[in-house]
């Protein structure tokens, strides 16, 4: 577990997160969550974390629906214990909705929301209930673009009566509204924003000398596909990855990939092509997750057709804390590369040749791609910069 930073005391307004620390209590869920948390009460801001949702939430064991919550409860204490706001959370079990834990009863929560300047719904964790109707201002954080935009220009009503009740939208995909960006306009306006990250965190020593390049990864997601104007885009991940499947023949260095919801034949078909693979169950635990990161020598990995096509510009939460170890990260161009700079330290790529040619000059002068992956973390990433101009945005003070 890396030092947690020091949170100031709060000089400013109060804030809440909506998010799946609990529902999802593994490593990259959590390391979201917590980069938002801890950068609201940087900025000043009395912070607190809710989890409300009716969803399912997921067992730590198997990844399965779990109707039982002590160990979701037991995480969300513990992460925000490691914050130092353990006075600061409010967890209602999807099984007995009625019950609030935590710091405050269900009237104190009703309370907090309408005393509160914003409340940020972190990836549309939280459904919208009655309750929420007389929150002040609703904030609508979008991780996964594009779907939403489709929904809501196909007239789905659903999404057109939920995003109506939010003040702001935020969005990942950073080039939307751009005239190379394929993703719909509507009457929603969506405010572009990047993944954040406290970096501090993510601090550690250079790469042992037998350190790989790796990624961690799903590799099939089923139900998401989108059809918009005469094309498909496609959700899964592993149709990228079969796009780039041959690229470990080449490397220079090798490539190990930590990847989940994949077939006995499709293990064997990535080795067959000098894939290194790492069961990523032990990943789940975020303090495994961040060690693994930081053992790396890089990170080179894909992007989900539906970013990629309509030139989104979305940048992977995962990807910054790569980069806030000092670790280069090569990964599919989804437009990001007209905000953030791709060459050194971060590469974009759309054809294996760019891929190769970037493992090799990870591989020529580590020291100085290592550092410039860390300048850009510090540059385009930093969780106070980017959650301080969402604020701004919004003119919240």
């Amino acid at each position: 577990m890396p030092v947690s930073t020091a949170l100031p005391e709060p000089t400013r307004g109060k804030v809440v997160v909506w998010g799946l620390l609990g529902a999802y209590p593994f490593g990259g869920m959590t390391w979201q969550v917590l980069h938002y948390v801890a950068a609201f009460r940087q900025l000043g801001f009395d912070v607190w974390y809710v989890e409300e949702t009716r969803a399912n939430s997921l067992s730590a064991d198997d990844f399965s629906p779990t109707q039982e919550h002590d160990r979701n409860l037991a995480h969300i204490r513990q992460w925000m214990g490691w914050l130092g706001l353990e006075d600061r959370w409010v967890y209602r079990p999807p099984s007995s909705p009625d019950s609030c834990l935590g710091a405050l009863d269900e009237a104190g929560l009703v309370g907090l929301y309408a005393e509160a300047d914003a409340v940020f719904n972190i990836c549309g964790a939280q459904e919208l209930r009655p309750h929420h109707v007389d929150i002040p201002c609703l904030v609508y954080v979008e991780t996964d673009p594009v779907q939403k935009q489709v929904h809501l220009a196909n007239g789905k009503q659903h999404w057109i009566d939920m995003f109506k009740a939010y003040d702001y939208l935020f969005t990942y995909a950073e080039n939307i509204n751009q005239p190379d960006c394929a993703i719909p306009r509507t009457d929603f306006i969506w405010l572009p924003t990047r993944p954040p990250v406290i970096l501090p965190w993510w601090e550690a020593n250079p790469p042992a000398a037998d350190a790989k390049i790796t990624s961690v990864a799903t590799w099939k997601h089923k139900g998401k596909d989108i059809h918009w104007n005469g094309q498909v885009w496609r959700w899964s991940k592993h149709h990228g990855f079969l796009e780039y499947i041959d690229i470990p023949r080449r490397s220079s260095l090798p490539i190990e990939l930590a990847v989940g919801g994949i077939r006995r034949e499709e293990r064997q078909y990535l080795r067959d092509n000098h894939w290194l693979l790492k069961d990523p169950t032990g990943l789940a635990d975020p303090d495994a997750y961040r060690d693994y990161i930081v053992a790396s020598l890089a990170e080179f990995t894909v992007a989900k057709e539906q970013y990629v096509k309509p030139v989104s510009g979305w940048f992977s939460d995962r990807s910054v804390c790569y980069l806030a170890a000092a670790r280069p990260v090569i990964t599919m161009e989804t437009g990001f590369s007209k905000y953030i700079p791709s060459g050194e330290g971060l590469f974009g790529f759309g054809t294996k040749q760019e891929v190769w040619s970037a493992i090799d000059a990870i591989g020529r002068d580590y020291p100085k791609q290592s550092r410039r992956a860390r300048e850009i973390a510090h540059e385009y990433f930093d969780a106070i910069k980017v959650v301080g101009k969402m604020t701004r945005d919004m003119g919240l003070a």
